[in-house]
């Protein structure tokens, strides 16, 4: 259980597994923050494929966690882990190839939004279900995703969309069967691997700096949101209702 990194022939294949559904604790994130980091500074890694085992490849923050934690430490704290794993795997000196099967809500689109490739199965679907659950943020990564008005519909209405809409937006590079998902996820990053390392590296570079928004400053605006719906007492109350809901 938790985040593990495997390496051969120049690709880092980084698994997380948290049951049961992927939900991440504060430690998690920065933890996968790290294996991720690490993998992009290893000279000998051209591309890194992130997946996940379970039901789903992420299914955001640990809610649980932060109902049982006294004050708002884990609050706090999920929110700089997230920001911190996000801006991981966008600043990850390699391409990374984000494999995404069932859901990926909530934190998994930040996750998936700054991959630099998403692959996906055919039963992955997309959502962040903030809005019901007292909470903003990930907006940034999702109109990586799709377009503006599509996105700022999700937001709203917390609806989710399957991987073969976004292989239309052309967000999605391939949507293949489950249990051809790994194989083709190591099949692009091989591909990537094989090219002259430094190229890719500066390649990876280039193209994050003629991003036309800073991920980090937009994602950090929307937490700001966050802790304001923390301070007005909505968070905690979508959040208890969500507890509840999954004691019964």
């Amino acid at each position: 259980m938790g985040v593990s990194t495997t390496t051969l022939d120049g690709v880092a294949e980084i698994v997380v597994d948290a049951p049961p559904v992927n939900a991440l604790t504060v430690a998690g994130w920065y933890e996968l923050a790290g294996a991720v980091l690490a993998a992009g500074r290893d000279p000998e890694v051209g591309a890194v494929v992130l997946r996940a085992e379970g039901r789903g490849f992420n299914a955001g923050v640990d809610i649980k966690e932060m109902q049982r934690t006294e004050g708002h430490t884990a609050l706090v704290g999920a929110n700089r882990g997230c920001f911190a794993a996000f801006a991981a795997v966008y600043d990850c000196e390699v391409p990374v190839v984000a494999a995404v099967h069932g859901y990926c809500l909530g934190g998994g689109v930040g996750l998936a939004g700054n991959a630099d490739i998403v692959v996906a199965s055919e039963d992955a679907y997309f959502g962040l279900p903030e809005v019901d659950r007292g909470a903003l943020g990930a907006a940034t990564h999702l109109a990586r995703l799709v377009p503006q008005h599509l996105m700022r519909a999700m937001v709203y209405t917390c609806r989710n969309v399957t991987a073969a809409e976004l292989h239309h937006h052309g967000s999605v590079l391939e949507v293949v069967p489950g249990d051809g998902l790994r194989a083709k996820a190591l099949e692009v990053a091989a591909a990537i691997a094989a090219k002259d390392r430094y190229v890719i590296r500066r390649a990876k570079e280039s193209l994050n700096g003629i991003d036309p928004v800073d991920v980090r400053r937009s994602y950090r605006y929307e937490q700001g949101f966050t802790f304001e719906l923390n301070l007005v007492g909505a968070g905690d109350a979508h959040r208890d209702a969500f507890v509840g809901r999954e004691a019964r």
